[in-house]
């Protein structure tokens, strides 16, 4: 970028970070595996006065940012929004848009399914650091606290040609009141997942997959919920190219951040943003969505 400065610092000086931050109005955080820079980015970014955002899908590391820095942020009257990602945000507020419909939540499920396409260096070097937690099927959340390995109750997802990879699900409880809250895994996954790529197997890779690649792939995100009597509401968004997505994502939630503060503290997307307004801005680039009634049944999410 024309006149752009360039500020370098390591992850590991709170210091020198929170200079090279200084006098900036917004922190997007892409510097992965975010278990390990997640918080230290995070904090310096509220020591300098600014809001921050991550491109962070790692469960464990965005859960610690509301547990560690929620006090500090609210302190500094800046906004953190973990999790700025295609994978978190379109999920978040739909689930926003599902409990306001819905009314009284009993449990909901998240999926996340994206079918074909490549995957770039970043996200093999989060799933190598994080390989336990995918293995074991992420975080739970039943009766009000979070429970790692808890294997979900319905392993099946009806919906057709995709398979489920580990949908992000800290946000959620942050604003939507319920009793239990998982996001479905394809049956299999951990089992497959026996091992990451080693470091030097990761670094020989294409940094990441080609364009044409990028917009071949599409996904589809799924929020079902279901509330008192057997009621179910659901919302659905699909598109393509999950990794062009998360940039746009990222940058307009930071500048949102920036023109329109929506408050101190460490959020989530839908405590920053109106969820159909976001929605609605991510139309322009190819996302479709919307939220329904289910059928009042048990059974697979489908």
């Amino acid at each position: 970028m024309h006149g752009a400065q360039r500020r370098q610092a390591p992850a590991g000086d709170h210091e020198a970070l929170t200079a090279a931050f200084a006098g900036g109005e917004a922190v997007i955080n892409c510097a992965g595996p975010f278990t390990f820079t997640a918080r230290a980015v995070a904090a310096a970014a509220i020591d300098a006065g600014c809001h921050y955002v991550d491109t962070s899908g790692e469960q464990l590391a965005v859960k610690d940012l509301f547990d560690t820095l929620t006090a500090p942020a609210h302190g500094a009257g800046v906004s953190v929004v973990p999790a700025a990602t295609d994978g978190c945000v379109p999920l978040d507020l739909l689930a926003s848009l599902v409990a306001a419909r819905l009314g009284r939540v009993e449990e909901m499920r998240t999926v996340h399914l994206v079918g074909a396409g490549g995957v770039s260096r970043g996200s093999l070097r989060s799933l190598a650091a994080t390989i336990g937690d995918v293995r074991s099927g992420g975080l739970v959340y039943d009766g009000g606290d979070w429970r790692a390995g808890t294997p979900g109750r319905r392993g099946e997802v009806l919906l057709p040609g995709r398979r489920a990879a580990v949908p992000e699900v800290v946000t959620i409880p942050r604003h939507v009141r319920l009793r239990r809250l998982e996001g479905l895994a394809e049956a299999g996954l951990g089992e497959r997942l026996s091992s990451a790529p080693s470091p030097e197997v990761i670094a020989s890779l294409p940094e990441g997959p080609a364009e044409r690649e990028r917009r071949a792939q599409r996904f589809t995100y799924l929020a079902e919920a279901a509330g008192a009597g057997g009621r179910r509401v659901r919302g659905i968004a699909e598109g393509s190219d999950t990794y062009g997505l998360t940039a746009v994502i990222a940058v307009e939630s930071a500048r949102r951040l920036v023109a329109e503060p929506p408050g101190a503290g460490v959020l989530a997307p839908a405590q920053a943003f109106e969820p159909a307004a976001f929605l609605g801005f991510l139309g322009a680039y190819g996302v479709r969505w919307a939220v329904e009634d289910g059928p009042e049944r048990d059974g697979s999410v489908g």
